[in-house]
């Protein structure tokens, strides 16, 4: 009975949703001192905890959809079995701790350039199309959709 239960918890979906469900908990812990607000008059931790929440139910999606598949057992290498569980939390928290200093831009660079790494195959102009598309899309949609007060670049 354990064996097979390590068998499920090993498998690659189990993993993935375990750690996006970690994040989003993480998240909600780290936010729970921010303002909420309402959808009309949105606080500083409205949006944190609205992704938070979605990436604990991903999370819990993959990981039921890992534990209900067929086989699927992650049969990788050690290390590559951890690249994903090191690098998309590590990238999550390079962007956390750079964008106040170093602005959004810098941080989505590097937010996207660290977690490139949890990958196998890395290809550098996927990641650098990948990290042009997010930055547009971030500037955008939170400082030039919603107005936030996000500084772009860094005061040199």
């Amino acid at each position: 009975m354990q064996r097979a239960a390590f068998r499920i918890l090993t498998r690659s979906d189990v993993l993935a949703g375990l750690m996006f469900m970690g994040v989003g908990v993480f998240g909600l812990w780290a936010s729970q001192g921010y303002h909420v607000g309402t959808a009309v008059n949105m606080g500083t931790g409205y949006m944190p905890r609205l992704l938070c929440w979605m990436l604990v139910v991903l999370g819990a999606v993959i990981g039921l959809q890992g534990v209900l598949a067929n086989g699927a057992v992650s049969t990788d290498g050690d290390a590559s079995r951890w690249r994903p569980l090191v690098f998309v939390p590590l990238s999550i928290l390079i962007f956390a701790f750079t964008i106040e200093r170093l602005g959004v831009v810098i941080a989505t660079l590097l937010l996207v350039a660290v977690g490139a790494f949890a990958g196998r195959g890395l290809r550098t102009l996927e990641v650098a199309a990948t990290a042009l598309v997010l930055i547009l899309f971030t500037v955008a949609v939170f400082v030039w959709g919603l107005g936030l007060t996000i500084r772009i670049w860094p005061e040199w």
